[in-house]
């Protein structure tokens, strides 16, 4: 069998171990709550006495020879183990370059280095358990040496692909989540760690270094102790509370606020809503995508609601989301924000714009991917997609025959709609050119209204920009007056960017503020529960999957 056929098997990934059977035999391991109105957090390390289990002690029989070790990974059928499923093209891989000798009996401080990091893999937002977390807890003599060996080496290939190219598997992910880093050669960085002095940081460098992953990582560890901790107080559902209102309410709404540092801790007024409150409140409001107004409202209590361990998970799913995205981004690059609803330009990886955007509504979501825009089009016309036409615009013309000529319409090309160029036209009077194959784009719309709303998901997937004005300045390298004389001709028209910027359209629901707070926003497309299923087996079972609906246009 040829090595060149073991490297185009290897990224077929094993399918992740049965959580809940592993649950049952490793006391070891967080508890996950089904998920619902209340979630769990991710599981907890192995503690020191398991983690070093599985080096062999004094007198254990060593790994057999070469001979066996070659007999046992060119046995016919799948590498299983203990119920597990092992790599095996990898492995073979991996010992074939090492003639088939055993890796750990021989490097014991960077075995124990090594594991510790998988058995660590909660401080990551990952389950230990995804990386034969129960196997490397089992007493050593539970596995022959031949099996301790390849356990070993299969559980730092697992973790390595997961720090380095996302837990979740891109061939499992919807196709509208379309992001994924450069592919790592895991097997590369193993044999890099197998002769370093720091085995376990070879491999901890394969996670994101941003500053985003930095502090969600660091968050996460919070609202993991806060969790454990018990939590924070319930405040019950009631009438509206406004700044001045007394309320029996008001001490539990101050302490929950205290909880995640809004309030000082003890922080009391009697059970008067004082303007420190009010305050508070309004700063969770802005954190979680609110509108701002200092009412305990219904929706604001909402989101009090959930516990600490909903926001951990939160957090565990968006850090799995970063390391999805290329480890060194570029420099200069938009970032738009379907959760948030925003666009952010950054040039020398400074923030030097941001403005509000319309985003795909929930049954027309906008897909997570990464483009670059090459071109910036003035007065487009709007080729009308096919799946429009046919469900909103050809419907409405048997009962209004006018309707295309009243809305700057024209059959072309046999059934084919064009909307001709104009202020009123869908693309507005800009449109930013970008080539992706779901064929969504940026662009001006005649909608400002929308601008306004708290829920700006109401296209059929494209992303229409609050200012494309001051947008197209800046890309272009001029200034708002050059701009405005482009558009004013109304001829349709093309100017090239002086080179093509990175764009990535990304969907997050815990980001870090520049001051390294948390800020979350709600899972409009619920996406968040199918990546906790996928890192999380046994923690998402009787919970569907919705189908990724294939984004429309405009």
């Amino acid at each position: 069998m040829s090595m060149e056929g073991d490297r185009a098997r290897e990224r077929t990934r094993r399918p992740r171990p049965n959580a809940a059977r592993l649950l049952g035999t490793s006391a070891l391991m967080l508890a996950l709550v089904a998920l619902g109105a209340r979630f769990a957090v991710a599981s907890l390390p192995l503690d020191e006495t398991a983690a070093s289990a599985i080096a062999p002690p004094p007198g254990l029989a060593p790994v057999a020879g070469p001979e066996a070790l070659r007999a046992r990974l060119d046995a016919a059928g799948p590498l299983v183990l203990a119920g597990e499923r092992l790599n095996l093209a990898r492995l073979r891989r991996l010992y074939r370059a090492h003639g088939y000798e055993a890796l750990w009996d021989k490097r014991r401080e960077a075995a124990a280095s090594l594991r510790k990091a998988v058995l660590d893999a909660g401080e990551e937002g990952l389950e230990p358990a995804a990386f034969h977390g129960a196997l490397l807890s089992r007493p050593p003599a539970a596995l022959s040496g031949i099996e301790r060996d390849l356990v070993l080496s299969d559980a730092f290939l697992l973790y390595a692909d997961a720090l380095a190219e996302g837990g979740v598997p891109v061939e499992n992910r919807p196709a509208d989540e379309a992001l994924a880093p450069p592919t790592v050669d895991v097997v590369a960085v193993l044999e890099r760690a197998l002769s370093s002095r720091d085995p376990a940081a070879v491999v901890g460098e394969l996670a994101p270094a941003s500053r985003q992953y930095r502090a969600l990582r660091r968050a996460y560890a919070r609202y993991r102790d806060i969790a454990r901790g018990g939590g924070w107080p319930r405040v019950p559902a009631g009438a509206r509370l406004a700044p001045g209102a007394a309320d029996p309410r008001v001490p539990l709404l101050q302490k929950r606020l205290a909880a995640e540092g809004y309030l000082p801790q003890g922080y009391a007024s009697e059970g008067r809503y004082d303007g420190a409150t009010e305050k508070a409140v309004s700063r969770f409001q802005q954190t979680h995508g609110l509108g701002v107004d200092g009412v305990l409202g219904p929706e604001t209590l909402a989101e009090l609601d959930l516990d600490a361990g909903a926001r951990a998970r939160q957090i565990a799913i968006n850090m799995e989301r970063l390391r999805w995205l290329p480890r060194a981004m570029p420099a200069d690059r938009i970032e738009v924000g379907t959760a948030s609803a925003r666009l952010r330009l950054f040039k020398d990886d400074n923030l030097a714009f941001e403005t509000r955007v319309v985003v795909g509504a929930v049954d027309r979501k906008t897909p997570e991917f990464q483009s670059s825009i090459t071109n910036v089009l003035f007065n487009p016309p709007w080729y009308v997609p096919y799946s429009i036409a046919q469900k909103e615009i050809l419907p409405r013309l048997a009962d209004d025959p006018d309707y295309l000529s009243e809305h700057h319409m024209r059959f072309w090309k046999a059934s084919a709609i064009e909307q001709l160029p104009g202020p009123d036209a869908a693309l507005g009077q800009l449109k930013f050119v970008m080539e992706d194959r779901f064929d969504v784009y940026l662009h001006d719309t005649p909608e400002k209204s929308l601008f306004h709303r708290a829920n700006r998901r109401v296209s059929h997937g494209c992303v229409r920009v609050e200012n494309p004005r001051a947008l197209a300045a800046l890309l272009l390298g001029e200034d708002l007056a050059a701009v405005n004389r482009e558009v004013a001709p109304g001829n349709t028209h093309a100017r090239s960017l002086p080179q093509p910027l990175p764009v990535f359209v990304l969907y997050r629901t815990a980001v870090a503020d520049p001051d390294g707070g948390i800020e979350f926003r709600r899972d409009w497309y619920r996406r968040d529960d199918q990546i906790w299923r996928q890192l999380h087996r046994s923690s998402a079972a009787g919970v569907a999957v919705d189908a990724a609906t294939p984004p429309g246009k405009g």
